[in-house]
């Protein structure tokens, strides 16, 4: 299965009231697949990270084997 993983930017009131209240006017978040999965980031770097993480998640899961290792 290949999934999809990208980081989006959310500006203005697409930005969570928690980091608004912080100043920020803009934010990214993680999508997989379209979705969005987890919080919103303060910097490209921190949802760039989680996308590296969410990759290294799904290229487990994907390779063969990798469900009989896990347990």
């Amino acid at each position: 299965m290949n999934s999809q993983v990208d980081v989006a930017v959310m500006i203005g009131s697409g930005v969570p009231a928690s980091l608004q209240a912080l100043g920020k006017r803009v934010c990214w978040v993680v999508l997989v697949n379209g979705e969005r999965r987890g919080t919103a980031f303060a910097s490209r770097t921190e949802a760039q990270e989680c996308r590296a993480a969410w990759l290294e998640q799904l290229r487990d899961t994907d390779r063969p084997g990798a469900a009989r290792q896990a347990g």
